[in-house]
């Protein structure tokens, strides 16, 4: 049985607001990556949890694991797609490696992959988080601290 968390203001570690600006940030690059997935971009995971919780979070798209193969065929092969390629590997040094690996083998192809999304989401998540598939549980975070404090709360 999960034992629920109740926040407090007092408990908090930073004011209410910041906890309300990175849900909206964090929420906001969510819709983003569901405007790519609407425009059939492919999105590049490290493993199925990671397509489990982006999921999870409502997002339904052409994800594709790239640890499952041969990096250079696996890039030849995203490269005749002719879709927009997202990487959203994990920020940990191995989903690092990853991702840098793939975007030096996707521009020798002559794509550009978009970065810009996973870049911002470990600058919002880094010190809390490590990976995709914690994602789900860091907003579900996010949004009971939100809700949990409130007005009557004197503190």
């Amino acid at each position: 049985m999960q034992r629920k968390r109740l926040y407090s203001k007092r408990s908090l570690k930073a004011p209410l607001l910041v906890y309300q600006k990175r849900l909206e940030m964090v929420e906001k690059l969510l819709d983003e990556l569901q405007e790519f997935i609407r425009q059939d971009s492919i999105i590049v995971v490290e493993g199925k949890r990671d397509v489990a919780a982006l999921n999870n979070l409502g997002l339904n798209g052409d994800f594709r694991l790239a640890t499952h193969h041969s990096l250079i065929n696996f890039c030849e092969e995203l490269s005749r797609t002719g879709s927009d390629i997202i990487i959203l590997t994990d920020w940990d040094r191995r989903g690092n490696m990853l991702a840098s690996k793939l975007v030096e083998n996707l521009q020798s192809l002559g794509i550009t992959p978009e970065t810009r999304i996973r870049d911002l989401i470990i600058s919002l998540v880094q010190k809390e988080i490590k990976d995709v598939e914690s994602l789900p549980g860091y907003v579900g975070k996010l949004k009971e601290i939100t809700k949990a404090t409130d007005a009557n709360d004197p503190f």
